[in-house]
């Protein structure tokens, strides 16, 4: 299944039907590699999507919110390529438990989750005995700041997969946004899929003002709420 990431279309051409050009373009190169299904999100409802996950936005507020200096996780480490077997075990067992989630091989762990600056960071628990246990993971997505004589970009960090078997996951998505405070990240985001719900009021996460919408391509799926999607599009 091919997973559709971004489509850009230049501001002053939006209004001249390029967009449907553009995906039966997408179609015509995916439908030639033998592939007839795909999956994508839009802030747009169209018919059908198959759920509905809520955009959050971390609010902080620095004197009431302020962030610890350093990470609590015992054996919290960056993921290294030595890990990937690890990881991948870790996280096609996680999301068995989930109606709608990829499964991944070892190469896509490689791609997707060893850390690269600016682009993704993987943090991993190891235990005493050198089993890992569980980790954490967020990728980079600056936003350009319109009009703004200061500010230029925004630095945000977006939750990607996030595995717990030992240690509790309030704990390690605190951690996580330490890790971001501590590599200049001005916002941390996170949609309410998966067991994010349990976090992300208790972290101070404020809702944000849109849903992103899950469709699929060419494949016949009930609709679902958004805690049993376990499939993140970057």
């Amino acid at each position: 299944m091919v997973e559709i990431n971004f489509l850009c279309v230049h501001k002053k051409l939006r209004s001249k039907r390029v967009a449907p050009v553009l995906i039966r373009e997408i179609t015509r190169r995916v439908n030639l590699e033998g592939i007839f299904q795909a999956v994508y999100t839009a802030g747009v409802v169209l018919p059908k999507p198959v759920a509905t996950c809520r955009n959050m936005t971390l609010q902080r507020t620095m004197k009431l919110y302020r962030l610890p200096d350093a990470t609590k996780t015992s054996g919290l480490r960056p993921m290294e390529r030595k890990d990937i077997k690890a990881v991948q075990e870790l996280i096609n067992n996680y999301l068995k438990q989930f109606s709608l989630a990829p499964v991944m091989d070892e190469e896509e762990v490689a791609h997707w989750f060893l850390p690269q600056d600016h682009i993704i960071d993987t943090f991993v628990v190891e235990n005493s005995n050198g089993v890992l246990t569980d980790f954490l993971s967020f990728y980079t997505l600056p936003s350009t700041v319109m009009h703004h004589p200061a500010h230029k970009s925004l630095k945000a960090a977006y939750s990607f997969y996030n595995v717990h078997t030992e240690t509790p996951l309030l704990d390690l998505m605190n951690d996580a946004l330490i890790i971001a405070k501590m590599k200049g990240f001005d916002v941390f985001n996170a949609l309410d899929l998966m067991e994010n719900k349990t976090f992300l009021e208790k972290l101070k996460f404020g809702i944000g003002d849109g849903n992103l919408q899950y469709y699929l391509y060419n494949w016949r799926c009930p609709g679902m709420d958004s805690e049993k999607v376990g499939l993140v599009l970057q």
